[in-house]
């Protein structure tokens, strides 16, 4: 009985937390979907689990200029691909779960060198999370988690204004030492701020989050 008080506390405390986010963004971008792109065997697969409405291939905050930088510091051929999710106020983070999942089993079923680099901002951090199996979102519905083989495959995790480290949640334990997770001080959605402009404020966290990811290349 325990047990349960604490998933429903949960449950409230995330939705409370999408709840903040929606409010957050409604007025920041709008919601146009990346369009779809082919994969190749490049040595690492740039993963991305874009913001609730963020415009832009991989989006526009984070997932565009990151990838420019990364592929100017692995030192090794890349590709990337961007999560297909409704990223929008229903907050499907399951659905999201579930793409990633399914792309990682058929880069790896194509590809079976190529290694992975997860990134995840705002709504999309939650995706990453659903699929890695971080507890707090286990029972979202739809969720698809990733299988331990496939988790063996990704070199790095970088997460930006993630709604789960604001309810206290890291990923799970196999993956801490390969998990960068960026919160500008004064965000409200992965911290305790009440500056909302924080959330949108990522561009001085990439060059640091490519050197991170970089490392363990």
């Amino acid at each position: 009985m325990g047990d349960r008080k604490v998933l429903l506390s949960g449950k409230w405390r995330i939705a409370w937390v999408f709840v903040a986010l929606a409010l957050l963004v409604a007025s920041v971008f709008v919601f146009p979907l990346p369009q779809a792109r082919a994969d190749s065997c490049a040595d690492i697969d740039v993963v991305v689990a874009r913001g609730t409405g963020e415009p832009g291939y991989l989006g526009s905050e984070v997932g565009d200029p990151l990838y420019g930088i990364l592929q100017d510091r692995l030192g090794v051929s890349t590709d990337a691909y961007p999560v297909n999710y409704p990223a929008d106020l229903t907050f499907n983070i399951g659905a999201g779960s579930a793409d990633l999942v399914n792309h990682l089993t058929a880069q790896a079923a194509s590809c079976p060198a190529q290694r992975f680099i997860l990134v995840g901002y705002s709504q999309g951090a939650a995706v990453v999370h659903a699929a890695l199996g971080t507890g707090v979102v286990a029972w979202y519905p739809g969720r698809v988690q990733l299988p331990d083989y496939l988790g063996d495959k990704v070199a790095a995790i970088l997460l930006f204004g993630d709604p789960m480290r604001a309810l206290g949640w890291s990923v799970p334990d196999q993956f801490l030492g390969r998990t960068g997770d960026w919160c500008m001080a004064g965000d409200p959605i992965c911290g305790g701020g009440v500056d909302a402009s924080q959330h949108t404020a990522y561009a001085s966290d990439l060059g640091m989050a490519a050197n991170f990811a970089a490392a363990h290349v």
